[in-house]
């Protein structure tokens, strides 16, 4: 993460109580370590893709299409989903 001090560019800084800073400090270098290693972001890639940002499935409502005698009706099952948009 560039950051310049205690601010990061034009989005502000970190608003946390001082007692977090350290921890916070300690977080930023190991990821900066971690970062450079092939296998850690092969790994991080493949979380991000498979389990955080995952298409959600499509089920198709074939009753409910029967029942309206319409077109095809398919349901975008967004409460099959690890994590909800708000906390990615």
């Amino acid at each position: 993460m560039e950051s310049e001090g205690e601010r990061f560019g034009p989005f502000g800084g970190r608003y946390v109580p001082e007692t977090l800073i350290s921890a916070l400090d300690e977080l930023a270098a190991a990821y900066e370590e971690a970062i450079t290693d092939s296998t850690f972001r092969e790994e991080l890639d493949l979380l991000l893709r498979d389990y955080v940002g995952r298409p959600s499935p499509l089920y198709r409502a074939s009753r409910l299409e029967a029942y309206v005698d319409g077109p095809p009706i398919f349901l975008k099952r967004e409460d099959l989903n690890h994590t909800g948009a708000h906390k990615i």
